[in-house]
């Protein structure tokens, strides 16, 4: 009986396994960033950190801030190890639709800096005195909206500077121009629900991040294949 090959989204859960075992491994890529992020957030504290006047608005900056420098090292770490030893050119050929290499990819950026975030929020809170009680399950879903378009955009253009030699330099200065909308909407929307919003009045923010995912998603699906043909 002929053996069929395996679907897209089996195809794509494979690449996200392959980044995973090497994580377990190494932890080298979690685990730099999150320190990474830890110290942002803990020199922002002692440097920013005014009293309950100035932590909300403090905080969101920090926040984000520290989860777009973490998104950086993590990006830069994960496309050099697809590099080292022509990796990624065995990836190309092997028989794995382009698309869903790209899928895979940004699944596992998309966890890695889901897990930074996770060590940074209840730190932030704890440094800014923040009622994490009160804030956490919104701060959250902010995460959750805002961290797939960073993954996603940083996941294609990742792909795209991985065989520069200054790719961590290239990597940060086309990214960050691109991130800026989507940080300014966690941003924004993190300050106005550490002022008091609720998360219903936090609608508009939300669906702008979610544009912004679809976009970069879909950019990815479509570009990828191209990019590292180039």
């Amino acid at each position: 009986m002929e053996r069929r090959p395996p679907g897209w989204i089996t195809q794509a859960l494979i690449v996200t396994r392959k980044d995973f075992l090497i994580e377990i491994r190494t932890g080298e890529v979690v685990t730099t960033s999150s320190l990474f992020a830890v110290l942002v957030v803990v020199m922002a504290s002692f440097a920013f950190y005014g009293g309950p006047p100035t932590r909300r608005l403090v905080a969101s900056g920090v926040v984000w801030l520290s989860v777009a420098f973490a998104a950086v090292l993590a990006l830069g770490r994960t496309w050099q190890r697809e590099r080292e030893d022509g990796a990624l050119e065995a990836l190309l050929v092997a028989p794995v639709a382009r698309s869903a290499v790209f899928a895979g990819k940004a699944l596992g950026i998309l966890v890695f800096l889901l897990v930074v975030e996770l060590v940074v929020l209840p730190l932030t809170a704890l440094l800014f005195a923040l009622d994490i009680g009160e804030v956490g399950p919104t701060l959250g879903l902010i995460a959750l909206v805002a961290t797939p378009g960073i993954a996603a955009s940083g996941t294609l253009f990742g792909a795209m500077t991985v065989r520069t030699r200054a790719r961590d330099l290239l990597l940060a200065i086309v990214l960050f121009p691109l991130l800026s909308p989507v940080l300014l909407m966690a941003v924004a929307s993190t300050r106005q629900l550490l002022e008091g919003a609720s998360a219903a009045e936090l609608t508009d923010y939300l669906l702008l991040m979610l544009i912004f995912d679809a976009t970069f998603v879909a950019g990815g699906l479509g570009l990828f294949g191209t990019l590292t043909e180039a």
